[in-house]
C-alpha cells in the first residue's frame, strides 16, 4: 500500500493537465478571444463597469480555480473553464493598468514581464522544474495558474503595446503573434527546450487570440471581416463547446506520452543553438517593430487616421440644419453619453460608446455630405479628433472632454 500511493498520486495528478497537443493550442486561442469578448460584453454592454468587472472575475476566478484544484483528475470542462476565466481576469488587470490608472501599455509589458519572471524564479527555486509535466502536487499546480495568469495580463500589455508602436491594422496584426508561434514551433521541433518553447507560446497565444477576434468582430471601415463581436462570440464559444465534447468523448489527451523533450533528440549542444536561434527571432522581430513604427501612420491600429481638413463655417451657420432631425439627435445623445463616462472615469465604456458614433457616421456619410459637405467636413474633423483623444494610449482626460465638448456644441447649433 505505501509503496504504490505515490505512484497513483502522481498519476491522478498529472492527468490533471492536458497532453500539450494541437487541440491544446487551438482550444488555448478560442478561449482567449471568447474570455476578451466577455469581459467587454459585461463590462461595457450591460454597464457593469471596469473594476466592478474585475472584481467580479477575481471572484469567479477563486471559485473555478478551487473547484479545478479540488478534483482528482483532468476534466476538460473544469480545465479549459477555469483558463477562459484567467484570461478574462488577466485581461482586465491589464485593462484597469491602462485606462483607470493611466499605465502606458510599454510600461504595463514592462510590470507584468518582471512579475512573471519573478513568479518563474520562485517556482524554479521552489520546485527545480518549470515543467507543466512535473505537476504532481497542489503546490505546483498554484504556481502553475499563477503563472499563467501573468501571461495572460502581459500578453494583453505587449499586444497592445505593438499595434500602438505600428499602427497595423486587424488583419495584418494577426499576422504577427502568429508567424512568431510558427518559428517557436519550429524551434521546438529543432531541438529547443520544450519548456521555454511552452511558455513563449503561451504568451504569444493572448494576442493572436484577442487579434483573430478584432479582425473578425470589426466592422470592414475598420479593416475587419464585418462579422460583429456577438457572431464572432457565439462562433468561438460554439468551437469550445464542441471541441470540449470531443476530448471528453474520445478522450485523446487521456494517452499517456512521453515528455515533450523525448520526441526529439536532444542534446545541450542543440539546446544552446536553439538559444541563438530564439534570438536571433527576436532580433528580427524587434527589427520589424522599428520599421513599422517608421512607417507613416496616424496612431495605433483602431485609432483614427490622419484628420481631414477641416472648413470652418460662417458665422452664424448652423452646422446641422440641413441634416436629418433623427441622426443630429442620434448623435448628440451619443456623444452626451461618451462625456458622461469621461467624466466617471469609465475611459474603455467611453471609448467602446463613441464607436457607435463613428459607424454611425461613416454609413451616412454619403447621404450627410450630399446635403451639406462644409458643415459634414467641420463635423467629420471634430469626430477625428474626439476619436484621437478617446483611444490614445494615455488618455488626458481634460482633452478628452474639451474635444467632447466642442461636439456637442456644434452638434446643438
Amino acid at each position: 500500500m505505501t509503496s504504490t500511493s505515490p505512484a497513483t498520486t502522481r498519476r491522478i495528478m498529472l492527468s490533471k493537465v492536458p497532453q500539450i497537443t494541437v487541440w491544446f493550442w487551438a482550444i488555448k486561442v478560442l478561449c482567449t478571444t471568447v474570455g476578451e469578448s466577455l469581459a467587454d460584453w459585461i463590462n461595457v454592454t450591460l454597464g457593469v463597469g471596469l473594476e466592478i468587472t474585475a472584481i467580479i472575475f477575481t471572484l469567479v476566478l477563486a471559485a473555478t480555480l478551487t473547484w479545478q484544484l479540488l478534483i482528482r483528475r483532468y476534466v476538460p470542462f473544469v480545465y479549459w473553464l477555469t483558463v477562459v476565466v484567467v484570461s478574462v481576469t488577466g485581461t482586465l488587470y491589464t485593462d484597469i493598468l491602462t485606462d483607470v490608472l493611466g499605465v502606458p501599455p510599454w510600461a504595463s509589458t514592462t510590470i507584468f514581464a518582471v512579475v512573471l519572471a519573478m513568479v518563474f524564479g520562485i517556482w524554479w527555486r521552489s520546485q527545480r522544474t518549470l515543467s507543466i509535466h512535473s505537476i504532481t502536487t497542489t503546490h505546483r499546480e498554484l504556481f502553475y495558474w499563477l503563472a499563467i495568469l501573468v501571461t495572460f495580463a502581459l500578453g494583453t500589455a505587449a499586444g497592445d503595446w505593438i499595434l500602438e508602436l505600428t499602427g497595423w491594422g486587424p488583419g495584418i496584426s494577426v499576422l504577427f503573434p502568429a508567424g512568431l508561434i510558427l518559428a517557436v514551433a519550429v524551434g521546438w521541433r529543432l531541438g529547443a527546450d520544450s519548456v521555454l518553447s511552452f511558455w513563449l507560446a503561451y504568451i504569444l497565444t493572448r494576442p493572436l487570440g484577442a487579434n483573430l477576434g478584432d479582425w473578425m468582430g470589426l466592422t470592414k471601415s475598420e479593416g475587419g471581416l464585418g462579422i460583429g463581436v456577438g457572431p464572432t462570440s457565439i462562433f468561438f464559444l460554439g468551437a469550445i463547446v464542441a471541441t470540449i465534447v470531443y476530448l471528453s468523448i474520445a478522450r485523446v489527451e487521456d494517452i499517456d506520452s512521453p515528455e515533450l523533450q523525448a520526441s526529439v533528440a536532444i542534446t545541450l549542444k542543440r539546446q544552446r543553438a536553439m538559444l541563438v536561434y530564439f534570438a536571433a527571432i527576436a532580433a528580427v522581430a524587434v527589427a520589424v517593430l522599428f520599421w513599422a513604427h517608421a512607417q507613416p501612420h496616424a496612431a495605433a491600429a483602431g485609432d483614427e487616421g490622419p484628420a481631414v481638413s477641416v472648413t470652418a463655417l460662417a458665422p452664424g451657420q448652423s452646422a446641422t440644419i440641413n441634416f436629418p432631425t433623427t441622426t443630429v439627435i442620434e448623435c448628440r445623445t451619443i456623444v452626451r453619453d461618451t462625456l458622461a463616462l469621461v467624466q466617471r472615469g469609465k475611459q474603455t465604456e467611453a471609448a467602446t460608446r463613441i464607436t457607435d458614433l463613428e459607424t454611425m457616421w461613416d454609413q451616412n456619410q454619403a447621404t450627410l455630405e450630399g446635403l451639406d459637405s462644409n458643415a459634414w467636413s467641420v463635423l467629420d474633423g471634430q469626430i477625428d479628433r474626439v476619436l484621437k483623444s478617446l483611444r490614445a494610449a494615455t488618455p488626458d482626460r481634460a482633452a478628452q472632454v474639451d474635444a467632447l465638448t466642442t461636439l456637442l456644441r456644434t452638434l446643438s447649433s
